[in-house]
């Protein structure tokens, strides 16, 4: 037998993270409503900031992100000493898993949660908890529940991913106060540009002012910057510097750097995009609504995307396929356990009026 280098047994039970799909069965290029992308674009500031970057590109980057930190930090009211920025969030997010578990370890979270968090645990020999939900969305108690002794982290994206849910601060204040000093809470608040200004699950503040909670965002979501690929945490000292000692040398690119920076001073930017989503999503909800007697239903959401259950003689799979054939992407989920229902990104007008008439004609509704 040929003897060739062996992986530590752990990696093997890992499949790779799935994207959203942008092509057909066919091959045919789809517009893509599977990825939760930005359907405005990105930033005019931050477009005007990567045209000028190709002309610096044989420089190094800040290996600090000094002047982005310091742009976070003013915007968001945070110390900069006490945030940390990555190649997305995904990388901060993994460099924390990796941080404090390890093999024997437990990582806590719900199960229905970002596909991510799994392969984060089993990176590390780790042992992922899934933990039963509350009518979709993640529950508290059963949160607590779950943890052990063996628990170094529990993680929730909040909004949520796939389903939209979202827990209020007095629940997320609740979820922490319950846990032990020497387990991690990870707040992942990808979406939460895409909240209303009022609705602040608190986590910024739970990472302030305590040893056991960090933050993570991105630039991906609403900000527009998905290619570049930001991301930022923040938490106490002793995270961060964990974090630093982790991630890799001169992590975000100088052109990621500059757009992020960019995009952080163009908020106007930012508010059209959580009041087109607001807008679209609500226009989307009620069509479903009216779909309802087919055995459709749109989970709440507090996202970029919605989730639709199909619980009559229409499939998931089918109107997978249909949407598909009208030239459009959306995340169906088996693997995640909803296999009965599709994930759609709230799209441009037009997209979202397509989409809605592909389910109506369907239904055997007018479109």
């Amino acid at each position: 037998m040929t003897k060739r280098p062996a992986p530590k047994p752990y990696i093997l039970g890992i499949h790779a993270y799935v994207p959203g799909k942008a092509t057909a069965s066919d091959g045919r290029a789809l517009i893509k409503l599977s990825a939760n992308e930005n359907p405005l674009g990105s930033s005019p500031a931050a477009l005007a900031a990567l045209e000028a970057a190709p002309g610096e590109a044989a420089s190094y980057p800040d290996p600090d992100a000094k002047e982005l930190r310091a742009a976070i930090a003013d915007l968001h009211g945070l110390d900069a000493e006490r945030i940390v920025c990555g190649t997305g969030s995904g990388d901060l997010l993994n460099c924390i898993v990796q941080a404090l578990a390890g093999v024997g370890d437990e990582v806590v979270f719900s199960r229905y949660s970002f596909s991510l968090y799994p392969l984060l645990a089993h990176k590390v020999g780790a042992t992922p908890v899934f933990v039963e939900d509350n009518d979709l969305a993640a529950s508290v108690d059963a949160l607590l529940n779950a943890v052990t002794q063996r628990t170094k982290l529990v993680l929730l994206d909040n909004p949520n991913n796939p389903i939209g849910t979202f827990l209020p601060a007095k629940e997320v204040a609740r979820l922490h106060a319950g846990l032990p000093a020497d387990v991690l809470l990870v707040v992942d608040q990808a979406y939460a540009e895409y909240l209303a200004p009022e609705m602040d699950d608190g986590g910024l503040a739970l990472a302030e002012k305590h040893e056991n909670v960090i933050c993570t965002r991105t630039f991906s979501k609403a900000y527009g910057l998905a290619a570049e690929r930001i991301g930022w945490a923040t938490g106490s000292a002793h995270l961060i510097d964990l974090i630093n000692r982790i991630r890799g040398p001169f992590n975000v690119t100088l052109s990621g750097q500059k757009a992020a920076f960019a995009a952080l001073g163009d908020q106007d930017f930012v508010a059209a995009s959580r009041a087109h989503n607001t807008a679209e999503r609500g226009r989307f909800v009620e069509a479903i609504a009216a779909l309802g007697d087919h055995g459709l239903s749109a989970v709440p959401s507090e996202a970029n995307f919605v989730l639709i259950n199909f619980d009559g003689e229409l499939r998931a799979e089918t109107a997978l396929h249909a949407i598909a054939e009208a030239g459009y992407a959306v995340r169906h989920l088996p693997g995640q356990g909803l296999p009965n229902a599709l994930r759609i990104t709230i799209g441009k007008s037009e997209d979202m009026a397509c989409v809605t008439a592909v389910l109506r004609t369907l239904c055997g509704e007018a479109a």
